[in-house]
């Protein structure tokens, strides 16, 4: 509540992105905006359009509904609809509702005089998912290569990707994105956990402050990044485990065609060996 007051400061027209004063409105405490509109647009068609896809397929399981790409014959043009063409819109809108909403967040950063950071950060999520379905498919010439929509049928895919390259773990790509995804979860529960070891003290004990905390971590670890810092760093972590995991899946195929623990016999061949 004690954040009314603030909004009179914000809640003005102006600061979006095309559309003037066209959608740049509240409802309750969500920004619509023209990008809101599209955003619930593209949501709303996609999720009708894998209803329809399921009910035009063997079964209502919900583990078991699959929405499969085109045959890999049909290569970079249109299937028909129930062959594939119900992937591709539902791609192009699955893609139209995560841009407007990275958009929408322009907008609202915008209106609060913020830095760009949040709309950024999701686009690397953004870049993930258009990397899969759209870069690498276009790379490999058939849109029969983008992974299915469905719970099994996308591990399916997943594993079958995997075994494809012999072993998916040689993949250097991978190797990094998997480092930053695991370090990430390591900076952040420490960071969150030492946030709630400071404010929340035993019974009868006062609440502690930032310098207790960077005392903490300069005797644990002999270094203490701060608390700037450290949303930093988890931040970096963050979108770099999304940015190799790209790579890690658009070099599997277009350029790397063999099993990737091939890869390294560049390793046995260095001089130092002989």
């Amino acid at each position: 509540m004690s954040m009314l007051s603030f909004e009179r400061k914000y809640r003005v027209r102006g600061g979006t992105l095309i559309g003037g004063d066209l959608f740049d409105f509240w409802v309750g405490q969500f920004y619509v905006g023209f990008f809101g509109v599209t955003t619930i647009f593209f949501a709303l068609l996609g999720t009708l359009l894998i209803l329809y896809g399921a009910a035009i397929g063997p079964t209502w399981n919900l583990w078991q509904i699959n929405i499969a790409p085109p045959d890999l014959k049909y290569g970079l043009g249109l299937a028909p609809l129930k062959e594939g063409g119900l992937w591709q819109i539902i791609t192009i809108c699955a893609i139209g509702a995560f841009v407007s909403w990275a958009l929408r967040q322009v907008e609202i950063s915008r209106k609060l005089g913020m830095g760009l950071h949040i709309p950024f950060a999701f686009s690397f999520a953004i870049l993930a998912y258009v990397t899969l379905v759209v870069v690498r498919p276009l790379l490999l010439g058939a849109w029969g290569h983008g992974f299915p929509y469905g719970i099994i049928s996308h591990l399916d895919w997943v594993s079958n990707v995997g075994y494809q390259y012999l072993h998916f773990h040689y993949n250097p790509a991978h190797m990094l994105a998997v480092t930053f995804f695991f370090t990430t979860t390591l900076a952040l529960s420490m960071h969150g956990s030492l946030i709630l070891s400071v404010t929340n003290p035993g019974k009868g004990k006062v609440m502690k402050e930032a310098e207790h905390e960077n005392t903490f971590f300069r005797d644990d670890i002999g270094y203490s990044i701060g608390a700037l810092g450290i949303h930093r760093l988890g931040l970096f972590l963050a979108l770099s485990a999304g940015f190799w995991s790209a790579v890690c899946i658009v070099i599997s195929g277009p350029f790397w065609t063999r099993g990737w623990p091939e890869w390294w016999n560049w390793w046995l061949q260095l001089p130092i060996w002989s």
